[in-house]
């Protein structure tokens, strides 16, 4: 019988069918926690007397509320956030897991450094409390997001009770054109097909322009599948992702005896739902409202939607969104703060100066790896020449946890994945779009289009 990728992953992590509906127990090879959500599972457990089953499994990374400024110490700018940084550690100590802590060289957010340690593989389940656990299906892992009851239960168990989704396929046919993004990819899907085009499925990404991404996009494109409301995103492995993971700390040393050739959907697979998609009309893409569904291209007039939404974003139908003035400009979050979207952004910023109309703009690497990477090409000088504010790595502003934030009632451009109401702070009004349209907004001190930049 053939099958998709995602049966192929689901048949091999299936422990027992437990009840109608598909409905089954499903083994979990990675549990990863971060400091909002970690140390309360974990303290839970204890409580209760449960332990960790196989501690080499779970892992957990201080991200969601580190301080971000250079020279940062140890902590947080959060008000009362000291006690999920203490609390999780202490936890983590306590049973044994493995912790990338704030000042660890391999610090950085959950989703970028758990591919850069190769703990997420080809073929295997990965959950944490984090809804966008999802990224690492580019992979062609099966990375999803659960509650922290759900993580307690992987931990003390190693399995999950899951009602088996349905699966959608999504094919890009055709190239993107030059200074068009995995994040304009996912944004026009999200645009076409509404925010709950993918409820109730996994989403299986392929066609000509996924398969010409490199790791780094098809991370980005499977980032916002839970922005389209699906369980997870699945890329097919290939050689790039086998090469990206060669060497990495906790990837297997030989993949030779592995079974990652085979996952791939079968030629004759049948999926519950597709969706085509040519990858050559699509534009950069910028966000107008409050959901990643208000998007539109960057040459485009701001659509007729719902009245809050407008009233929130203030732009009323018929806006140009090319032209919009800004205030702030954000490049960071595990959706665009690796390497390449550093470069890319970078060279459109390179030589130019932001106007100065932005009071604040962020630069935010994913990793400390990539913080690394980009000053020891210089990328870091760019940035800081052109009056973005350097920063070590985190989450940040990508969304709004106190203590530090944008100037008040802001408007920002953001390389996020996120624009609802309040998301970067009471009253900011965020249109996510790719780190290159942010470079090339924060310079024009308004929404622009980068291919003018290029």
């Amino acid at each position: 019988m053939s099958r998709t990728l995602f049966d192929k992953i689901w048949d091999s992590h299936v422990v027992v069918n437990a009840g109608g509906g598909g409905t089954a127990l499903i083994a979990i090879d990675r549990v990863f926690l971060h400091e909002r959500t970690g140390a309360a599972a974990l303290s839970r457990m204890a409580e209760m007397g449960r332990v960790v089953l196989d501690p080499a499994r779970v892992f957990a990374v201080m991200d969601h509320i580190v301080d971000t400024r250079i020279g940062r110490k140890d902590g947080t700018l959060m008000q009362g956030g000291e006690g999920f940084i203490t609390e999780t550690r202490t936890a983590c100590k306590t049973a044994g897991i493995t912790l990338f802590d704030v000042n660890d060289r391999d610090q950085g957010i959950v989703h970028v450094i758990s591919p850069e340690q190769g703990i997420v593989l080809p073929g295997s389940t990965l959950v944490a409390p984090d809804s966008h656990t999802c990224t690492q299906g580019a992979f062609g892992a099966l990375a999803w997001g659960i509650g922290s009851s759900e993580a307690e239960h992987a931990m003390v168990t190693g399995t999950l009770r899951i009602a088996r989704p349905k699966v959608m396929r999504v094919q890009f046919d055709g190239a993107l054109s030059p200074h068009v993004t995995a994040k304009d990819m996912a944004l026009t899907l999200i645009a076409r097909h509404g925010a709950g085009g993918g409820a109730g499925h996994v989403v299986e990404f392929a066609g000509e322009a996924v398969r010409a991404l490199d790791m780094e996009g098809r991370m980005t494109l499977c980032n916002m599948a839970t922005e389209f409301s699906a369980m997870t995103g699945l890329i097919a492995p290939d050689a790039k992702a086998f090469d990206y993971l060669a060497g990495r700390p906790y990837a297997p040393a030989h993949f030779d005896d592995l079974y990652w050739d085979g996952l791939i959907s079968d030629d004759d697979a049948q999926f519950d739902r597709e969706i085509t998609i040519d990858a050559s009309t699509i534009a950069p893409m910028v966000s107008w409202g409050t959901s990643p569904a208000h998007t539109i291209p960057i040459d485009a007039a701001v659509p007729s939607g719902p009245q809050r939404a407008h009233d929130y974003i203030g732009l009323s139908p018929g806006t140009p969104i090319a032209g919009t003035p800004l205030n702030a400009a954000f490049i960071g979050s595990c959706t665009n703060a690796r390497l390449s979207d550093l470069r890319r952004a970078a060279g459109i910023l390179k030589g130019r100066r932001i106007a100065p109309s932005i009071e604040t703009a962020l630069a935010v690497p994913g990793s400390m790896a990539v913080k690394r990477e980009a000053e020891a090409e210089g990328l870091d000088a760019i940035f800081e020449a052109s009056g973005f504010e350097w920063r070590m790595s985190g989450c940040s502003l990508c969304f709004y946890a106190g203590g530090e934030g944008f100037p008040e009632g802001a408007r920002v451009i953001s390389s996020t994945n996120r624009n609802f109401e309040g998301r970067q702070g009471p009253g900011i009004r965020t249109h996510i779009a790719s780190p290159e349209t942010v470079a090339a907004s924060a310079i024009s001190g308004m929404i622009a289009d980068p291919r003018e930049f290029a």
